[in-house]
């Protein structure tokens, strides 16, 4: 009868089968149970269903032959969303069926609408990249566990060159771009445990934690694959390349200090003659 409604059904023979499938990570989004059932009853299902938390909600459904105020009292307190009393009128339950997919389908949107919050609030909504505020939230955290364990951390801080001249000569869509494009190519070659940021206008924060030449090879492989071909845009072929910078954790430093060098070796990269890496040092390190 519910295929005949259009709902794909799991069917399952007793409480023990049931809790199977609903604790599941694909578990189904509404169940409708017997109260009666073999091995587990049906409240007994609601209690682990709900306990087992997760944002994946399953919409509950009691089918029971029990009408009193107390049973139906026992049952929502289980964690049961609604109760039929059998024998049950096929359109009733199609109705609740209804209702219920409802309430999944209100809450799919709600969980989608907080993603696309927490999407807007964590990410360049240009590039897609990780934004200043949630980049440099990771370099401190890895900064925090690198302190704890010893582990190496370092930060790449780079510039695409010339990039003011882009936006002045071919207008803001052409640079944008440029900057979409270049963000990929950075993604392309970073690695598992290595992370990036649009930092601010055309600059990116990378954070990895590899070996002082790891970061050192990091470095130029970015540079490299940012200025492996022209960006087209259009009818333009525009070359792009960047000035890289880069630093590592010193034992005594914080997040500022390590930025600051890698901030200063950047320039020094402008200062002689861009699409170059340059390391960043630490007095004292």
């Amino acid at each position: 009868m519910v295929k005949k409604w259009g709902y794909d059904v799991v069917s399952v023979s007793d409480g023990t089968q049931a809790w199977e499938v609903l604790s599941k990570p694909d578990a189904p989004r509404l169940a409708i149970l017997d109260w009666m059932m073999p091995g587990l009853t049906g409240p007994e299902v609601c209690e682990k269903v709900r306990g087992k938390g997760g944002e994946s909600y399953t919409y509950i459904l009691l089918l029971t032959g029990r009408t009193q105020k107390e049973d139906v009292i026992e049952g929502m307190d289980a964690g049961a969303d609604d109760y039929v009393v059998k024998p049950f009128d096929q359109q009733e339950l199609r109705v609740r069926l209804r209702a219920g997919r409802r309430i999944v389908e209100l809450q799919d949107e709600l969980l989608y609408a907080r993603e696309e919050l927490r999407q807007q609030a964590t990410h360049d909504a240009l590039t897609g990249l990780k934004n200043r505020a949630y980049i440099r939230q990771i370099l401190a955290d890895r900064m925090h566990t690198a302190r704890r364990t010893g582990g190496p951390v370092g930060v790449i801080m780079l510039d695409l060159d010339r990039f003011k001249l882009v936006n002045d000569t071919y207008g803001h869509a052409v640079g944008d771009a440029v900057l979409i494009a270049a963000a990929s190519r950075i993604q392309g070659v970073l690695g598992d445990t290595d992370v990036v940021g649009r930092d601010g206008g055309e600059e990116f924060l990378l954070i990895s934690t590899r070996s002082h030449e790891g970061l050192a090879d990091l470095a130029e492989a970015v540079r490299q694959a940012v200025a492996a071909h022209p960006v087209v845009v259009g009818q333009l072929s525009l070359p792009v390349t960047a000035s890289l910078g880069y630093a590592r954790l010193c034992p005594r430093g914080d997040a500022d200090l390590v930025l600051r060098a890698a901030d200063e070796a950047l320039y020094r990269a402008k200062h002689n003659g861009r699409n170059r890496v340059e390391p960043g040092y630490i007095e004292g390190c």
